[in-house]
């Protein structure tokens, strides 16, 4: 793995389906496969995707000099009904504010960060569509 930036986390039992994670000394998240205590495995995975675009968003903007005041994604996703119950497809709906950001500017910034940049989505099986939704948000 010559050439690779590494990652590293500990994941620790904590009884019946939960589990905490994180890297070695670092702060930990709580994961529960009944998200009872936490989001589960696939939530969590949600949420990873969703950021990871989000920070993508908001560092393309800014170099636009049209700076995100508010960011915030629902994801839909669904899954397939067969074991292991994987993901089919995902779909981003982006809620931006911002003065003077223009919906052509933020559409070409979630493009790149959904196709281009967010590794979190490129590390997904490429037969999971992800799609993604604008509504930018009056401030």
């Amino acid at each position: 793995m010559s050439g690779t930036i590494p990652a590293e986390v500990t994941v620790v039992w904590a009884g019946g389906g939960q589990f905490d994670g994180g890297r070695p000394g670092g702060p930990t998240i709580h994961l529960d496969t009944s998200a009872k205590t936490g989001p589960s495995m696939v939530d969590t995975l949600l949420c990873a995707l969703a950021s990871c675009a989000s920070a993508d968003v908001v560092d393309i903007l800014a170099k636009r000099r049209t700076p995100v005041s508010s960011l915030s994604v629902n994801v839909k996703a669904e899954r397939v009904d067969s074991i292991p119950r994987r993901l089919a497809r995902a779909t981003l709906n982006f809620e931006i504010g911002g003065a003077g950001i223009e919906r052509v500017h933020a559409e070409r910034a979630i493009d790149l960060a959904v196709t281009k940049y967010c590794s979190v989505r490129d590390s997904l099986r490429e037969d999971i569509p992800v799609d993604w939704t604008l509504q930018l948000i009056d401030e």
